[in-house]
């Protein structure tokens, strides 16, 4: 069988590493990992996030398998977002990229402003 071709637009290896890349499904994952959210929970502890947005990258979630939907028959229905198994793998191994990403912000910030800088006297 052949290798896919992460660089192949149609690659499902390319589709489950966009996901990797959304911030949103990230820091969701990272949440869900804790306890299982409502959705309005949700929406208030991720700062920036729209109920739109929010809406339809826990469907896309759920498509893949890393969440479960759970409505609980209530007036009004109350919805429960949970970490499915496969959901914890992938948190587990985004997790170290979490760990660089807070080892290494002040040298990040620096260069940011370094370029700024650099960008703002070539002008």
């Amino acid at each position: 069988m052949k290798a896919p071709n992460a660089y192949s637009a149609d690659c499902p290896t390319r589709q489950i590493l966009d996901r990797v890349g959304d911030k949103w499904a990230v820091l969701i994952l990272l949440l869900l990992r804790e306890d299982p959210m409502r959705f309005n929970r949700l929406r208030r502890t991720i700062e920036g996030i729209s109920q739109k947005m929010l809406s339809q990258v826990l469907k896309s979630l759920e498509r893949d398998g890393l969440v479960r939907r759970r409505a609980i028959a209530t007036v009004p229905v109350t919805v429960e977002y949970s970490i499915t198994p496969l959901g914890v793998t992938l948190a587990k191994a985004v997790d170290p990229l979490r760990d660089w990403a807070e080892c290494h912000l002040k040298e990040v910030l620096a260069a940011q402003r370094r370029y700024d800088g650099q960008t703002k006297a070539a002008a």
